[in-house]
């Protein structure tokens, strides 16, 4: 059963929606939103990319989703200040007291896996799957090792930069719902990749991430979540159709994961992630994303000394 598809993006429209480039928030001034609502894929947050009022600084700005709560929303972005692994994304300034939520974290060019897959025109290549596959699951596996739940990966979580992907929306579960009280349906939750045990109220745990990591490399190789299994490929059909078993104890380990996508136990994101690892189309809509930022033009200000500003947070 499908539940998430794509839909053909130009390659060159990403970023183009600046409806909003002068609205401010925080510190910030909008430049662009970072997701095109084209591919209907869900996203947990608001993303886009903005620029200092200063002019100094560039950031993917996160807020929460209309009707979300706000205390939630910063909570777990203030969690993930603490998260380790190659493809973590740790929230590096949050919203001062009194002010609307809102997370950063420094700009790279990034597109999110739906508009890759767009960008592209299809299912990307197995190589990409696999460094993929390998980058998450080693991600995940120092997060667990932290005593920590990802409780958020998902398709639109994954961003795609030039040396490797990036894991966001970390909590998206958690801030979406509490523990007892059903998550399916919910606006920003991927329904494919959302944990049965998970969408029905149960607390998120790591076999739950293992799923999620699932569902995410199924629609990074088919397009769909959930897809048929025989449309998954023959490389990973096994592997993805272990993660997505509905009992949590039939899912793999991730220490599986990384073999599986590695070719071995001393298998390394490290040596998969390098050039050629995306597409061509891909590559060329992150050149196009840098150079429109950095063209993007903002009125300049002087940032006024104020105690609400942004709080600033290293590791």
């Amino acid at each position: 059963m499908h539940a998430t598809g794509t839909t053909d993006v130009a390659a060159g429209e990403e970023p183009g929606r600046a409806a909003k480039a002068q609205r401010r928030v925080g510190p910030y001034r909008l430049i662009t939103a970072l997701d095109d609502p084209r591919t209907k894929v869900p996203v947990p947050e608001r993303r886009y990319i903005a620029r200092s009022a200063d002019g100094r600084h560039t950031a993917l700005l996160s807020l929460p989703l209309p009707g979300r709560d706000p205390h939630l929303f910063l909570a777990e972005a203030d969690a993930s200040r603490y998260l380790l692994g190659p493809c973590a994304a740790p929230a590096t300034a949050l919203a001062g007291p009194g002010e609307p939520a809102w997370c950063s974290r420094p700009y790279l060019p990034v597109l999110p896996l739906p508009t890759a897959l767009a960008v592209h025109g299809g299912p990307l290549p197995e190589r990409t799957v696999r460094a993929l596959g390998l980058a998450l699951a080693e991600t995940l596996a120092i997060v667990h090792g932290q005593g920590l739940t990802f409780a958020g990966v998902s398709p639109a979580a994954v961003l795609l930069a030039a040396d490797g992907p990036r894991l966001t929306c970390f909590g998206a579960v958690r801030a979406a719902g509490p523990d007892g009280t059903s998550r399916s349906g919910l606006p920003g939750l991927e329904p494919g990749s959302l944990p049965p045990e998970q969408a029905s109220g149960g607390h998120p745990r790591p076999l739950g991430d293992v799923y999620a990591l699932g569902a995410t490399l199924a629609y990074a190789a088919t397009g769909y979540t959930t897809p048929e299994q025989d449309e998954l490929p023959a490389a990973f059909r096994a592997l993805i159709a272990r993660c997505l078993s509905r009992d949590p104890g039939n899912r793999p380990q991730l220490a599986e994961v990384t073999d599986a996508m590695g070719g071995g136990p001393d298998s390394s994101s490290a040596a998969l992630v390098g050039p050629g690892w995306l597409p061509g189309r891909v590559v060329a809509a992150l050149a196009h994303q840098s150079a429109a930022v950095l063209m993007a033009e903002i009125p300049h200000e002087t940032a006024p000394a104020s105690p609400t500003g942004p709080v600033s947070h290293s590791n």
